[in-house]
């Protein structure tokens, strides 16, 4: 069965290469461009996990998590964010918002491939 990644940056090419590289390897990917549209993705695709960035308009990603995890929807699904950002404080807002893990951009497709595989237990 495949599983569904939903990808929420506001990067294009952030998203263009999480995509390419997760469906390389089976994953079916859907993109949200900031924390509200990957609400609205997450009512109706039915993540498996969740790659988030921190910094993005209308919703950041720790704004996106604290609503996520409001979602019955989304007991045990694994949120991990791929930020620029790496203070502690802002890594502990994450953890207490309900995140997994954390990977600091940049980063390379082989790391994202080991982190997701792990999150989805492929």
């Amino acid at each position: 069965m495949t599983k569904t990644i939903l990808a929420i940056d506001d990067s294009a090419s952030v998203r263009l290469m999480v995509k390419m590289t997760l469906t390389g390897a089976g994953y079916k990917v859907v993109e949200a461009v900031d924390g509200q549209n990957g609400l609205d993705q997450a009512r109706t695709c039915n993540p498996d996990a969740v790659l988030t960035d921190q910094n993005m308009p209308r919703l950041d990603g720790i704004g996106f998590i604290r609503k996520f995890r409001q979602m019955p929807e989304s007991a045990g699904v694994p949120v991990v964010f791929i930020s620029t950002e790496s203070d502690a404080g802002i890594v502990q807002q994450a953890r207490a918002a309900g995140a997994t893990g954390w990977i600091v951009k940049p980063f390379d497709q082989a790391k994202l491939l080991a982190v997701v595989s792990k999150m989805v237990k492929a």
